[in-house]
């Protein structure tokens, strides 16, 4: 058993993770890391590539976790960073790049995120209004800056404290409040249409 594999005691801080072996994090965490990527990317090959490579890059660290946070919340961090790091490559390579063939035709009305089972016990008419209004929130929050975006999914999604998301993100406690409200905002006035109808 090597350093990484036996869990990591830490008695100022009551996280129980790190008394979990990493298998055990990777187990635990893996599909919210691997959803915080994709609700931030939007493209399921990318989340599944790069939640993989936070949890390498996680392992690499492991040793020298030292408990200042949460271990979900470091590893949100480690996410957020190598999506900002997916960002700047495609930005990078968006000039050479023609369309993909794998994205939908416009006016196409499949999304391909959406990927759940009907409850057939639901009403039809209101199964349909309730995934129309899912598309439409998750389209809004897609459309967010990126800086936006992150706070509402450690947030309104994942659910991390503004502490948690201070520490995930690096910004200030302060900041964080006033990017959420800020983020909030503009998803009103996005869905303002839809809610008033």
């Amino acid at each position: 058993m090597t350093a990484v594999d036996s869990p990591v005691r830490s008695p100022e801080n009551e996280d129980e993770d790190l008394r979990l072996t990493f298998d055990e994090l990777v187990a635990k965490y893996e599909g919210k890391i691997y959803n915080l990527i994709y609700r931030h990317l939007g493209d399921a090959e990318d989340a599944a590539d790069l939640t993989q490579d936070t949890f390498v890059r996680a392992y690499q660290a492991f040793g020298r976790f030292r408990g200042e946070s949460k271990v979900y919340t470091w590893l949100c961090q480690i996410a957020l960073n190598a999506c900002k790091n997916r960002f700047r490559q495609r930005d990078r390579q968006k000039p050479h790049l023609g369309p993909s063939l794998d994205e939908p035709i416009a006016g196409e009305e499949s999304d391909s995120r959406l990927r759940e089972i009907p409850d057939v016990s639901a009403e039809p008419g209101k199964l349909y209004a309730r995934r129309e209004l899912r598309q439409v929130v998750e389209r809004a929050i897609d459309s967010l800056p990126p800086d936006y975006k992150s706070v509402v999914l450690l947030r309104d999604v994942q659910g991390l404290s503004y502490q948690e998301i201070a520490e995930a993100t690096g910004l200030t406690l302060e900041a964080v409040k006033t990017r959420l409200h800020r983020a909030r905002l503009m998803l009103r006035r996005k869905l303002e249409p839809y809610l008033n109808a």
